[in-house]
Protein backbone atom coordinates (compact mmCIF):
# COMPACT_ATOMS: atom_id res chain seq x y z
CA UNK A 1 0.00 0.00 0.00
CA UNK A 2 2.15 3.04 -1.13
CA UNK A 3 -0.58 5.24 -0.89
CA UNK A 4 -2.11 4.79 2.27
CA UNK A 5 -5.19 5.93 3.25
CA UNK A 6 -5.24 8.68 0.60
CA UNK A 7 -7.73 6.20 -1.45
CA UNK A 8 -10.36 5.83 1.01
CA UNK A 9 -10.33 9.83 1.62
CA UNK A 10 -10.10 10.49 -2.11
CA UNK A 11 -13.70 8.76 -2.12
CA UNK A 12 -15.49 9.93 0.35
CA UNK A 13 -14.17 13.72 -0.34
CA UNK A 14 -15.89 12.53 -3.92
CA UNK A 15 -19.32 10.96 -2.32
CA UNK A 16 -19.17 14.10 -0.15
CA UNK A 17 -19.21 16.31 -3.26
CA UNK A 18 -21.75 14.39 -5.39
CA UNK A 19 -24.49 14.23 -2.81
CA UNK A 20 -23.82 18.02 -2.84
CA UNK A 21 -23.95 18.38 -6.05
CA UNK A 22 -27.43 16.32 -6.00
CA UNK A 23 -28.91 18.39 -3.39
CA UNK A 24 -28.50 21.44 -5.02
CA UNK A 25 -29.69 20.48 -8.14
CA UNK A 26 -33.12 19.36 -6.84
CA UNK A 27 -35.69 22.14 -7.00
CA UNK A 28 -38.81 21.66 -5.01
CA UNK A 29 -41.97 22.81 -5.58
CA UNK A 30 -44.58 23.27 -8.88
CA UNK A 31 -42.22 24.33 -11.89
CA UNK A 32 -44.47 26.95 -13.02
CA UNK A 33 -44.31 28.78 -9.71
CA UNK A 34 -40.51 28.12 -9.57
CA UNK A 35 -40.82 29.85 -13.53
CA UNK A 36 -42.75 32.80 -12.42
CA UNK A 37 -40.68 33.62 -8.92
CA UNK A 38 -37.36 33.10 -11.11
CA UNK A 39 -39.08 35.19 -13.93
CA UNK A 40 -40.20 37.87 -11.01
CA UNK A 41 -36.24 38.07 -9.43
CA UNK A 42 -34.83 38.73 -12.85
CA UNK A 43 -37.43 41.74 -13.87
CA UNK A 44 -36.30 42.74 -10.32
CA UNK A 45 -32.26 42.65 -11.36
CA UNK A 46 -32.81 44.21 -14.64
CA UNK A 47 -35.07 47.66 -12.96
CA UNK A 48 -31.99 47.55 -11.09
CA UNK A 49 -29.49 47.43 -13.24
CA UNK A 50 -31.72 50.08 -15.69
CA UNK A 51 -32.31 52.36 -12.58
CA UNK A 52 -28.46 52.23 -12.07
CA UNK A 53 -27.41 53.07 -16.08
CA UNK A 54 -29.09 56.37 -15.41
CA UNK A 55 -28.09 57.46 -12.81
CA UNK A 56 -24.65 57.03 -14.21
CA UNK A 57 -25.90 58.81 -17.36
CA UNK A 58 -27.16 61.78 -15.31
CA UNK A 59 -23.76 61.48 -13.32
CA UNK A 60 -22.15 61.94 -16.79
CA UNK A 61 -24.15 65.02 -18.02
CA UNK A 62 -23.75 66.94 -14.52
CA UNK A 63 -19.95 66.17 -14.93
CA UNK A 64 -19.87 67.59 -18.35
CA UNK A 65 -22.10 70.73 -17.32
CA UNK A 66 -19.58 71.49 -14.70
CA UNK A 67 -16.76 71.24 -16.89
CA UNK A 68 -18.11 74.27 -19.29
Amino acid sequence: MARGNQRDLARQKNLKKQKDMAKNQKKSGDPKKRMESDAEILRQKQAAADARREAEKLEKLKAEKTRR
